[in-house]
């Protein structure tokens, strides 16, 4: 028996990085997986076949976080093909920079609707299911979110609305036993399609080096379990150190 087994996990932007690590480590755990992603297909489908190839069960799952109607469909999509969700991963997020006189309002929103809404609208539409199985909710926020950062203006306020929502709907669902944590990454080696981001270069941690996706994925995977069920309401960092709140 894993600690994980008979329950199911939806992970958002499971196609690669984080979110994959988070999905493969719930997997291993026993968990059935919905993976879900706005594009990239072939990433999800990639994922879903190395789950099935360890043993686990995986379904990719094309939708964007940021319309209600997508999210809706996520949360029937998964009860229809496994029946209950547990775990509730809000891991899909967009990081762009600029300086502040250079972000629009659409650039705003934009991110915004992505990392901050995306996981009440996540929340929201699998709460009755979260409700009924006493699950759990786990968000992924980020460094910047507590120290700020260079040309980040929207992905800083973002990141830290999510801080906020986690201890609402914590004291909210509490009653109900569901569960709510932030699990806060920094300073993760990561496969980018971009350059490192600006503040990668000023910082770096106690520890001497970067940390990896499987280290985040295993706090969410403990917290997923049946050893983390009485943390609520909290912001855990993984980040070697780079900052000690």
């Amino acid at each position: 028996m894993k600690e994980l087994d008979g329950l199911v996990a939806i992970v958002t932007g499971a196609a690669r990085n984080i979110g994959r690590s988070i999905a493969l480590d719930l997997a291993d755990g026993g968990a059935a997986v919905a993976l879900v992603g706005r594009s990239d297909v072939a990433g999800l489908d990639s994922v879903a076949a190395e789950i099935s190839e360890r043993g686990g069960r995986a379904r990719a799952v094309q939708a964007d976080i940021a319309k209600p109607d997508d999210v809706k469909r996520m949360v029937a999509e998964t009860l229809t093909h496994f029946g209950r969700i547990d775990i509730l991963v809000n891991n899909a997020g967009i990081r762009p920079e600029a300086p502040l006189a250079e972000i629009t309002l659409e650039d705003w929103r934009a991110v915004m609707a992505v990392s901050l809404e995306g996981p009440f609208l996540a929340a929201q539409a699998a709460l009755s299911a979260l409700e009924k199985t006493k699950g759990t909710i786990i968000n992924i926020g980020g460094l910047t979110a507590y120290t700020g950062a260079m040309h980040r203006a929207h992905v800083v306020a973002a990141k830290a609305g999510l801080d906020g929502l986690t201890k609402a709907l914590a004291v909210e669902l509490a009653e109900k036993g569901v569960t709510v944590n932030l699990v806060s990454p920094g300073m993760i080696a990561t496969a980018r399609a971009r350059p490192a981001p600006a503040h990668h270069k000023t910082r770096t941690t106690p520890l001497g080096r970067r940390g990896t996706p499987e280290e985040v994925s295993a706090m969410v995977r403990f917290l997923a379990g049946p050893n983390g069920r009485y943390i609520t309401g909290q912001t855990i960092h993984v980040n070697g150190g780079v900052f000690l709140p």
